[in-house]
């Protein structure tokens, strides 16, 4: 079960990724994950205290065409982040947990699909039957249905997250979350990098997907706008068919906004407020894990500058 609610984590959101310096991140179960410019570095928490780190080669998906054009890198991205983040997930339950049996393929593919078809249920079907009550009742033109549909997919969304943080396993999946995002922050501002130091930084990163909520919420009230009425099985198939679409303009606004200096973060503002929900402020032992995964994907120590003037 806690590997369920994970894995709809990495399926709603993509770590965090900066285009100039080619880091990023994601929580795992005692532990996170990070992309280096040339490897993945997986750093976990052992039930001994000890750290154990692992690193596999990075080759990124959207590194040839057509799988690096507009839209489509967006899409193969979030695919190769839920991909890699699944397997950094089981590897992770192994170590944190002591789960000695790697788990199998049907059991990859029914978590998948359990995973999916929640997703689809709670948040495309869900609000598409909450919009379809309030037209029944309040008589809504189409446009209304569509922005009502759209703010009621926001709120299942932050319902869902709000909901499985109150588990105690989740919350320190949240706080590993936490510590990836002052990590990287920490390492993209050229700080000294110490857990005490990264401490200090925010847990709050602009480019976390996270913030993708708004975005997609607004690209999907235009996007399935075209795919006009019909039956419910026809509303929902068409959201699912469109839903790569949604995502990969999603993914290209952020990236625009990413580039865009003060009239981005203005834009991004208002959904980086999500990332409370989902990141919880980290201890030292957290952020400890962070750096050592970090330290693993960049294939080197990051020495301190006070060590490098002795």
């Amino acid at each position: 079960m806690k590997r369920l609610l994970a894995f709809l984590m990495l399926l709603l959101a993509e770590g965090s990724e900066d285009r100039r310096i080619p880091v990023g991140g994601q929580a795992v179960i005692e532990g996170v994950l990070m992309k280096g410019p040339a490897r993945w570095g997986l750093s976990v928490r052992k039930p001994d205290g000890m750290i154990e780190s692992e690193s596999w080669n990075n080759r990124s998906w959207t590194s040839s065409m057509p799988w690096k054009l507009p839209v489509i890198r967006g899409v193969v991205t979030m695919v190769e982040m839920m991909t890699v983040g699944f397997r950094a997930l089981d590897k992770s339950a192994q170590i944190a947990v002591g789960e000695e049996e790697k788990i199998t393929a049907k059991e990859m593919f029914i978590t998948v699909a359990v995973a999916i078809f929640a997703v689809v249920g709670l948040f495309i079907a869900l609000p598409l039957w909450l919009s379809d009550l309030a037209v029944k009742a309040w008589g809504l033109a189409p446009l209304g249905k569509n922005v009502l549909e759209g703010c009621l997919r926001g709120v299942v969304f932050i319902a869902y997250v709000a909901g499985i943080g109150l588990w105690s396993e989740i919350r320190q999946v949240f706080r590993y979350h936490g510590a990836e995002h002052k990590t990287i922050n920490a390492y993209e501002s050229g700080a000294v990098m110490t857990p005490e130091n990264i401490r200090n930084f925010s847990r709050i990163h602009p480019r976390c997907g996270t913030s993708f909520l708004l975005i997609v919420v607004a690209v999907s009230i235009v996007v399935f706008s075209l795919a006009g009425s019909g039956s419910i099985l026809w509303r929902i198939g068409s959201r699912i068919v469109l839903l790569p679409l949604v995502m990969g303009l999603s993914y290209e606004i952020i990236k625009g906004a990413s580039c865009a200096g003060l009239a981005g973060r203005v834009l991004m503002a208002p959904a980086l407020s999500f990332q409370y929900l989902t990141t919880r402020e980290p201890d030292e032992r957290q952020i400890e894990v962070a750096l050592a995964s970090l330290e693993t994907a960049l294939g080197r120590k990051l020495v301190m500058p006070a060590e490098e003037s002795e």
